[in-house]
């Protein structure tokens, strides 16, 4: 079993630096991918209300010693409000089959709603009470953070955020040392688009011996981000797990710091919701 790092957030809790995503997985395959992902060595599994898996989730992790597992989802953003966000982490956790969450997340600011602030109280309730561990949030802006730090005097432990080579988010991610918040990237391969057959992540890869896919990974862990690929292929959830035995020279990290285009993947968080 890979012996995988951990980071501490600003709370204290460990959250290792490499999870398992299950976003798009259908409800169907999502037994078998995740306890796939279990075999082959990842503790911490990353879901949400919205992917409508989470009761696969839930069967997949039942037969593992709960405080071997971290476990994240996400509220969505029509269950945003106080009450509304206490109801759903309610139904999010009986479908997990889970007593505590390690840790939940708002899963989009949704500003035009304006209900982020409301939902955030609510997620403070839900650490103070100790129902789960670490609370953040996912897609977040500077904006958005510093208003609900404002509001509630509360940082997140976590802003989960689209980030790849293609889009570096150098300015967010500087926010977030500032305040003492963990970087997760969601999409850390780009969804598998052309950035595993650009020329500098093909020559890289070809260099160190290892497949494009592992390049980019590797390249997120050393500068210190959360990263939870997805796949269902068990292969390949193997091989994005396999990170930890080489690492990237100085000058290459620099040459993939020069693939970054701003390129979303995703939506805009201040337009999406």
């Amino acid at each position: 079993m890979p012996d995988i790092p951990t980071i501490k957030l600003n709370n204290g809790v460990a959250m290792p630096q490499v999870g398992f995503g299950v976003f798009q997985v259908p409800e169907a395959e999502t037994f078998d991918a995740v306890t796939a992902a279990l075999d082959a060595g990842y503790r911490s599994i990353d879901t949400a209300a919205a992917y409508g898996n989470e009761e696969g989730v839930g069967k997949a992790i039942a037969g593992l010693p709960r405080e071997q597992l971290f476990i994240t989802t996400k509220l969505w953003n029509a269950d945003q409000g106080y009450d509304e966000t206490l109801r759903a982490f309610d139904k999010s956790m009986s479908l997990l089959g889970v007593d505590y969450l390690d840790l939940y997340l708002i899963h989009w600011p949704a500003p035009k709603q304006n209900r982020y602030v409301d939902s955030w109280k609510a997620l403070i309730r839900l650490a103070d009470e100790g129902r789960v561990s670490a609370i953040g949030v996912s897609n977040f802006q500077p904006s958005h953070l510093e208003h609900i730090i404002n509001e509630t005097g509360r940082v997140p432990a976590v802003n989960q955020i689209e980030l790849h080579p293609y889009l570096q988010q150098n300015e967010l991610r500087e926010v977030h040392t500032k305040l003492g918040i963990a970087t997760e990237a969601w999409s850390p391969l780009a969804k598998g688009g052309d950035l595993l057959t650009h020329p500098t992540v093909v020559a890289i890869s070809k260099k160190v011996g290892r497949t494009p896919a592992q390049v980019v990974l590797r390249w997120h862990l050393q500068l210190g981000n959360v990263i939870i690929p997805k796949s269902v292929t068990p292969q390949r959830i193997k091989e994005n797990l396999e990170l930890f035995d080489f690492e990237l020279a100085g000058a290459e990290m620099a040459e993939l710091s020069t693939l970054d285009k701003n390129e979303r993947t995703g939506p805009h968080p201040d337009q999406f919701g």
